[in-house]
């Protein structure tokens, strides 16, 4: 029961005191005591200071902690009791989450007048369970009460509590005769406010479904606080502090898994992957844990269930919680168009949706994308990125099985066909801008390209994991076309980049996209990347299979220009796998054509080309031309000092130079060569410099420099393969 302020201050004062007057005598710091009581010591200070009422069970701690034999039990037991405290106990297994319980600890012990926390998240993410550990270590820094409420605002078949009823259970538990509340809500709520005015109360209304639940139970007070959690983010609370509850780090979910399951458990490695197909969501953690715990299950039985999508969900179920029954109230509570949205967002490959990818999947007005993507953030069905939205990997799932299946199949399928157009067009934008004398199939629109190269590559960069989902959903749904195109389109930023994995998978999915069109031309094209994409790796003899077979399909099609290029790379290939003399023999064939066509970009490739394998050759001085000549080729051609093949034309020139044993003039093009990479965020041909700045330091006796070179290089974390990069040959040979 609230007691007046004229009855408190004997009580506090003479425990406080004589509280603080036994501790010193026994020589024990507010550190050390705390430890002893396992009691705050903010909340112990404000004791001895006169401030705060004790519990009978914290003086009795403090009693036996000092010895005191009851005298101190005596001074609190015929003061009124201190305010109702009926939390629920925290849940048995909590691990992690101490950046969380700090930021609560904070907004509950601060002294300021913010005053409310919404805790809000994934259903399954452990709101309740933070928010009540949080409650239980602040609990008796709040000596007027501290309460507990499940608005029960996602429960399923549940109604959800009115503010006037949570106010009416409040004001019984703050003893309010039954008799004195009012019998209206406003009542209620301006009761409960007066009632707590001058106190320090700690409100939890837990499972909340709106603010409008909660905004009237908000004490004026700022002594009290109010924890919230909720499925939705409560941003109609203006006041509020938010929290957003994420999934657990991945050594807290082994460590949670491995508490619940106990001597049941699986090893640490077994565990480890459980937890990742779980997504980390706490819940799930506990549902999987739950299960190996009633025995029955081999690590490697689970573990397919779960990595089988069919049967994800259904495994994550012990009769008693389920993950889809969480999510299915999450769903059941949309709207129509959020819930037809969040149904076309399961064919969405992910991992990132950005709001023009959706915008085009549901063929929605410019903002009504924005618009319902926010809904379904609000309700935490959805994260939000620096690029974009993205969708948890058991929320796809369950869309998967139940709310796709509610959008009509002609609707999903045209979406599926938006989606590839969409994305080829905006990497055909972002490609012209990053490569400008390339030839694409399929050229973008202003609409769709990024404001300069660096931005094409930083979007570049964020989406091509969502890019290369979205070649194999093309290919899934027989959208060929798109399929090659949106491959073939990636094949320059790869190379940039280095990223040989993606490259070789995408271009296997367009190779058969393009063969089942019967497209002899685009199979050409592809296959002459996809040897690229192997030559590049270090595999020469997989990549003159794929440029062989390249030529044949361009000669099948009639396609001289394709057939040109396919004898070109295949002469690449020559220079790799150890025949100079042979590639110097092709590239001059291929050079001729280019010129009489005007391919200017490909000139300056060939010229590069030739000016390898001079060097390769010996002949140093031929190379030195053709690598000057691809220079001023690429300087005029494309305009642009950061393009890739001007950078790449002076890389030539340092390696020619380095060959001809001019370390001092191969070191200076070498630094040209890396700032120029490093402003035009080229990481592949950065990586490539500053492995050669190494070399020449290595080779003038400045190992220390070397090293540093070296070491800033590994550090790009680009992979270049000894048998195709002369650099990092020689770092080999250097030792």
């Amino acid at each position: 029961m609230l007691g007046s302020d004229e009855e408190k201050p004997g009580a506090m004062t003479d425990f406080g005191a004589e509280l603080r007057r036994r501790r010193l005598a026994a020589q024990l710091s507010l550190d050390s005591f705390r430890v002893r009581v396992n009691y705050s010591k903010g909340y112990l200070s404000k004791i001895e200071n006169g401030k705060v009422v004790p519990p009978r069970e914290m003086a009795q701690l403090c009693d036996d902690a000092l010895a005191a034999g009851g005298e101190l039990v005596a001074l609190v037991d015929d003061q009124p009791s201190a305010g109702p405290h009926g939390l629920p106990a925290p849940p048995r297994h909590f691990v992690g989450r101490d950046r969380e319980l700090g930021t609560l600890s904070s907004l509950l012990l601060s002294t300021g007048d913010l005053r409310v926390g919404v805790v809000h998240g994934l259903a399954g993410a452990g709101k309740t369970a933070l928010v009540l550990t949080a409650a239980a270590l602040a609990e008796y820094d709040f000596p007027d009460g501290a309460l507990f409420f499940d608005l029960r605002g996602h429960t399923p078949g549940a109604t959800p509590l009115t503010p006037g009823a949570v106010a009416h259970s409040a004001l019984t538990l703050l003893g309010v005769p039954a008799e004195r509340i009012p019998p209206t809500e406003d009542g209620r709520t301006n009761l409960l406010r007066a009632r707590t005015r001058g106190h320090r109360v700690l409100l939890v209304f837990d499972n909340v479904a709106d603010a409008a639940q909660v905004r009237p139970l908000v004490p004026a007070e700022d002594t009290c606080r109010v924890l919230i959690t909720s499925r939705a983010r409560l941003s109609g609370l203006d006041d509020a502090w938010q929290l957003s509850t994420g999934m657990l780090e991945p050594d807290d979910a082994v460590a949670l898994f491995r508490a619940v399951a106990g001597d049941r458990g699986p090893d640490q490695d077994s565990a480890g992957e459980i937890v990742r197909l779980c997504g980390l969501l706490p819940l799930a953690v506990r549902i999987a844990a739950a299960r190996f715990a009633d025995g029955g299950w081999s690590a490697a039985r689970f573990r397919d269930r779960l990595v089988d999508e069919r049967t994800r969900l259904a495994a994550l179920d012990d009769g008693e919680r389920a993950v889809a029954a969480a999510f299915a109230v999450s769903y059941a509570g949309l709207p129509a168009d959020q819930r037809r949205l969040f149904g076309l967002l399961a064919r969405h490959p992910g991992p990132v949706l950005t709001a023009e990818s959706v915008e085009a999947m549901a063929a929605q007005p410019p903002g009504e994308s924005d618009r319902l993507l926010a809904r379904l953030h609000e309700a935490n069905l959805l994260t939000l990125g620096e690029h974009g939205h993205g969708m948890h990997d058991l929320v796809r799932l369950f869309a998967v099985r139940h709310a796709l299946p509610e959008v009509p199949a002609a609707v999903r399928d045209a979406a599926v066909e938006r989606l590839v157009e969409h994305a080829v067009a905006q990497v055909a934008a972002a490609d012209r801008l990053v490569e400008p004398g390339r030839f694409r199939p399929v050229e973008g629109t202003d609409e769709h390209a990024p404001p300069t190269k660096a931005a094409a590559v930083a979007w570049l960069r964020a989406l091509w994991p969502t890019l290369v989902r979205v070649v194999d959903l093309a290919g899934d749904h027989g959208v060929h076309r798109g399929c090659w195109q949106l491959a073939y389109l990636l094949r320059g930023f790869f190379f940039r980049d280095k990223l040989y994995d993606p490259w070789v998978a995408t271009h296997e999915r367009g190779l058969a996209a393009a063969r089942a069109l019967g497209d002899h031309s685009a199979t050409g094209m592809l296959l002459n990347n996809l040897g690229m994409a192997h030559v590049n790796a270090g595999a020469v003899n997989a990549a003159l299979h794929c440029h062989d077979a390249a030529h044949a399909a361009f000669t099948a099609a009639g396609d001289q220009r394709g057939a040109t290029d396919a004898l070109s790379s295949l002469a690449w290939a020559r220079l790799y796998g150890g025949e100079p003399a042979a590639a110097l023999r092709d590239l001059t064939t291929v050079l001729a054509e280019y010129e009489h066509t005007g391919r200017e970009r490909n000139a300056v490739i060939t010229h590069r080309g030739i000016a390898l394998a001079l060097t390769a050759l010996g002949r140093f001085e031929e190379a030195a031309k053709s690598a000057q000549h691809a220079f001023e080729l690429a300087e005029r051609a494309l305009d642009d000092a950061l393009a890739d093949d001007v950078i790449m034309a002076v890389t030539c020139l340092a390696w020619v130079h380095y060959n001809a044993g001019e370390i001092e003039l191969a070191a200076g093009r070498y630094a040209e060569s890396a700032n120029l990479a490093d402003l035009a965020s080229n990481t592949g041909e950065w990586a490539r410099a500053l492995t050669g700045q190494g070399n020449c330091a290595a080779r003038s006796g400045n190992l220390a420099a070397a090293r540093a070179y070296w070491g800033a290089a590994a550090g790009l974390g680009v992979v270049l393969h000894p048998a195709i990069w002369g650099e990092s040959r020689a770092r080999a040979a250097l030792g």
